[in-house]
């Protein structure tokens, strides 16, 4: 197999696919010095102020001249990004990639919507009773050792009170999302009975719900708020227990794309493995979902290019125009990334790691762009407004309607989301260290498996966890929710 890899034929830097030395030759140039795995080396010299290219398009500036067979990185490579940037309208044709129609055995509800768990949860109003809601499902849990569900869960947070404006509505909001979530097959709603986020008020603005499905507590308003919330659980299961799977078309799933702790070859296997599925499954009808805002500053004009319509594009616009200048009210560097781990990876600039970012959108048409807590309104791929953290921007993905989030990765993580997580390792190195976080390894696409053998491997992979099977996060119990602030704290 090949040690180094041309991304596109106008790039004039190669990625190093392994380790390689001083000395050898690869893509018709002699190294002047080693490249490590996911770094870069320059094809031709490229002189002070010259465009650094990957993925086709810039991803910087050289600060120092370049030599060819020399390594690129931060020592002699900086953002070429700005703050503002005019933006233009140039569609671009779509292109997908097409599996055949598949099914998975998932749990249909009142509302269309088709659960790939069927979990019964506390959702809490406020982060006060946190330790009610696991006192009430330690208690759950020992009356029903054995559940004849997928399980019982809730999962902390800290707001619900103290929090003025946007920050209480955005609490709201995910949280609400969280109650219509098709993976919960049952709701506990929660609250302490004092809080801002006060029950009344979130009921009323909750939208439909199957009222069999949803009960509701107030710590304050009962004597003994743990033996009430155990007998309103044990309702919730009786309902759930006569809950069984049905095969329904994969035109029912939406899938969450995020990626974390990405190495310089995220953008050349896992990535793009995750754009191909992301496309076949949205060719079978079926839903993706994007959010990552910052990571894609310096790729947007891509993302735009390819909105449905005029004023898709114009929703993008104003995204990504608006998430620049809350970093500027803020007073901080809008292009302060990659991370020190995406550096030693191989990740230079943040156009480098946002051109890599965006692989995993595929090339379908962009169809729709939701603000943070807005659910999927349209098939097919949908941007969402929200920040970068792995934890905020997959319990994001999980309250816009994603069943599952794949998670592409090159450093390695073990956290879970409200939902199924898969990680997918860019490399199989750390796939290899850590097969308990790792549930996927698109590191054998430069060992020698093909990109269509990895698509249909995936793919399927994906149907098994819709269908019932576990990944890692699940299996370790790493389950949690993060919900983003903005604003002051009372």
């Amino acid at each position: 197999m090949a040690n180094t890899l041309r991304l596109n034929n106008k790039d004039n830097v190669a990625v190093a696919l392994n380790d390689c030395s001083a000395g050898s030759f690869e893509q018709g140039v002699t190294l002047s010095e080693d490249i490590g795995q996911g770094h870069k080396f320059a094809l031709i010299d490229i002189k002070i102020g010259e465009d650094v290219i990957k993925y086709g398009n810039p991803i910087g500036k050289a600060t120092r001249t370049i030599l060819q067979g020399s390594h690129v990185h931060t020592h002699n490579t900086s953002t070429g990004l700005q703050d503002h940037v005019a933006y233009r309208y140039d569609k671009e044709p779509n292109s997908s990639t097409l599996l055949k129609d598949r099914t998975f055995e998932g749990y249909p509800r009142f509302d269309g919507q088709v659960g790939i768990r069927n979990e019964l949860w506390i959702i809490v109003l406020v982060g006060c009773v946190n330790a009610i809601a696991d006192a009430i499902l330690r208690r759950f849990n020992q009356r029903h050792p054995v559940l004849e569900i997928d399980g019982a869960y809730t999962f902390a947070h800290p707001y619900g009170c103290s929090q003025m404006g946007d920050d209480h509505e955005l609490t709201k909001k995910i949280l609400q999302d969280m109650v219509h979530h098709p993976n919960a097959g049952g709701v506990l709603i929660l609250g302490l009975g004092c809080e801002n986020n006060q029950l009344k008020a979130f009921m009323e603005s909750l939208g439909t719900i199957d009222p069999t499905r949803v009960r509701t507590l107030v710590a304050q308003e009962v004597n003994d708020e743990i033996n009430a919330g155990v007998e309103l659980l044990d309702e919730l299961y009786q309902v759930m227990r006569s809950d069984k799977r049905q095969t329904v078309s994969a035109e029912h799933l939406v899938i969450g794309l995020k990626c974390g702790g990405s190495d310089g070859l995220s953008g050349v296997t896992a990535n793009p493995l995750v754009g191909r599925i992301s496309d076949a499954f949205i060719a079978m009808g079926a839903s993706a979902l994007l959010t990552e805002v910052p990571e894609m500053f310096g790729a947007e004009q891509i993302l735009m290019n390819r909105a449905r319509t005029s004023e898709v594009y114009q929703k993008t616009v104003t995204m990504i125009d608006d998430f620049k200048q809350y970093y500027i009210d803020n007073h901080q560097v809008v292009y302060e990334n990659p991370s020190p781990g995406n550096k030693a990876g191989g990740i230079t600039t943040l156009e480098d790691k946002s051109l890599g970012c965006i692989q995993k959108a595929g090339h379908s048409d962009v169809v729709d762009v939701l603000a943070y807590g807005e659910r999927i309104k349209e098939k097919g791929l949908t941007l969402i407004s929200g920040p970068g953290n792995d934890i905020v921007a997959t319990t994001l993905l999980g309250a816009a309607g994603a069943q599952i989030v794949l998670f592409t990765t090159g450093r390695g993580t073990p956290f879970g989301g409200f939902i199924p997580t898969l990680k997918i390792s860019s490399n199989s190195d750390i796939a290899t260290r850590k097969p308990h976080w790792i549930d996927y390894d698109a590191g054998s696409l430069i060992n020698g498996t093909s990109m269509d053998q990895a698509t249909e491997e995936l793919a399927q992979q994906i149907l098994d966890v819709a269908s019932g099977k576990y990944v890692n996060n699940e299996l370790n119990g790493n389950r949690e929710i993060a919900i983003f602030k903005m604003g002051v704290t009372l």
